[in-house]
């Protein structure tokens, strides 16, 4: 019996709608409330930049590393038990996040955080997918995805006003008694969800994906202190790309494998996969470069840099919904370089006004109002063309790759804003690692320098969005893509 003909709907059928919308709006307060918490975790620890970004990287690559093998856990032994068991996991370390006395004990908790969220996001749309009848399925999607953009858009105001009224170890308590709700929750009203029989586990994929990513993101987050073309860069870069090649080469030859080849060979899946990366790189290098300079650089308070950043994913939340009546407007190939055209202007504007302008506070937001909706713009229509360009008889393994995608792109975000803004300021004030010691005109200058590589993000993205929506287009009709 397969999931999406799982029985009739459950009796608290909008109970278990609330649930997995509870999961999606704490995973999304804790992924931005993270990010505006780092320059103050920064000074309590007297961590460097490239330590300190860790706090939001060691959750993301275990999210990243386990969230394909628990998808596929899942379908073997159940998603009800591991699914709330990813809940007290998520509860537990959120607590232990909070209690941590060194900023080592605050990565290893923040490392169980993500392993618990990797259970709850293999299983979250398949939940949903299995439980809501087809005739309903698209408001209860239409709710979940509400969610995530509330739990966005909450995170910055909410972490801004805890860190200046409680204090940094309440960011992470904040998120528990919502976890212990929804396991009680879920104990009584989740239905259980049947599996697809004895399947074989793909050890061999499991030992080398979690492995590849980790050390590209390392790599890539503390390259400014190791140098280019430095020993350590060059042979972690190396090791990562024999890893990812055995990888490559495991999951073709593989009856069941945790990421299935063929879906990257569809060559509009493949663009819509990378332009997913890239917006979210965008998105959180944004994020991680003007908490530093609004807190450090313009001395603000949290709770005034929170609301300021909270209008960033307010206005993607907004513009998203009305994404589809523009593509139609504009046309499925237009509307993500239109998306990418408002971010570039964002980038441009703050690279000409930041600490260079008394007006700033003007620029700023509208900056963040632009890159808001530009990625409003982009995400949906690109997500949708990916869906699309993916190959019909693999359509239950979109979703789960780009969730993967999202938050490979985050990751890959944060360690770039982190090791520019690490370089520019050891190239400016001589310092590798006393972030904390430059002035506020040396770090604004610093994100200010550091802002060119999102100009090279937009531009990528908004390529690789326009080649999905191509081959998309030319799925439908036939023809070959343009």
């Amino acid at each position: 019996m397969s999931e999406t003909a799982s029985a009739s709907a459950p009796r608290h059928l909008w109970l278990v709608i609330a649930l997995v919308c509870t999961g999606a709006f704490v995973g999304q307060v804790d992924a931005t409330i993270v990010q505006l918490a780092l320059p103050t975790l920064g000074r309590v620890f007297d961590a460097p930049l490239q330590h300190i970004s860790w706090v939001a990287l060691s959750y993301l690559l275990a999210f990243a590393s386990f969230l394909p093998i628990f998808g596929r856990l899942c379908e073997m032994l159940g998603r009800k038990p591991l699914y709330l068991i990813g809940y007290g996991i998520f509860v537990a370390a959120s607590a232990l996040c909070g209690y941590a006395g060194s900023l080592e004990e605050l990565l290893v908790y923040r490392f169980l955080q993500g392993i618990g969220g990797a259970l709850l996001g293999a299983n979250s749309i398949s939940i949903l997918v299995a439980t809501v009848p087809p005739d309903q399925r698209g408001r209860a999607l239409g709710y979940f995805a509400a969610a995530q953009a509330v739990g966005m858009s909450a995170g910055p105001a909410l972490g801004g006003i805890i860190l200046d009224s409680l204090g940094w170890r309440w960011v992470f308590w904040l998120t528990v008694p919502f976890g212990l709700v929804a396991m009680l929750l879920g104990w009584l009203v989740l239905p259980s969800v049947p599996r697809r029989g004895q399947q074989r586990f793909d050890w061999g994929g499991t030992l080398l994906i979690g492995p590849a990513l980790i050390l590209i993101v390392s790599t890539l987050n503390h390259v400014s202190s190791w140098g280019l073309l430095s020993a350590p860069t060059l042979g972690s870069l190396a090791v990562a790309a024999v890893l990812l090649w055995l990888l490559v080469r495991r999951e073709r030859s593989f009856g069941a494998p945790l990421i299935n080849p063929r879906l990257y060979r569809a060559p509009g899946f493949r663009s819509g996969a990378v332009a997913s990366v890239l917006a979210y790189a965008l998105l959180y290098a944004m994020f991680f470069l003007m908490s530093f300079a609004l807190e450090h650089g313009y001395g603000e308070s949290p709770a005034q840099a929170g609301l300021r950043l909270a209008l960033i994913p307010v206005a993607l939340g907004l513009t998203a919904p009305f994404s589809s009546e523009l593509k139609r407007l504009l046309g499925a190939r237009h509307i993500g370089v239109v998306g990418m055209l408002l971010c570039l202007a964002s980038v441009l504007l703050l690279m000409g006004t930041l600490g260079l302008s008394p007006d700033h506070h003007v620029y700023d937001t509208l900056a963040f109002v632009l890159v808001g909706i530009g990625l409003g713009l982009f995400i949906a229509p690109n997500t949708h063309a990916t869906i699309a360009a993916a190959p019909g008889d693999l359509s239950g393994a979109v979703g789960s790759q780009l969730n993967l995608m999202r938050v490979l792109g985050t990751s890959l975000g944060v360690a770039a804003g982190a090791t520019l803004l690490a370089a520019r300021l050891a190239a400016d004030t001589g310092v590798p690692h006393g972030w904390m010691s430059a002035s506020s005109d040396s770090l604004l200058a610093a994100v200010r320098q550091s802002l060119p590589i999102l100009l090279a993000i937009a531009a990528a993205a908004a390529f690789a969005a326009r080649t999905t929506a191509g081959h998309a287009a030319a799925a439908d009709s036939g023809a070959p893509p343009r």
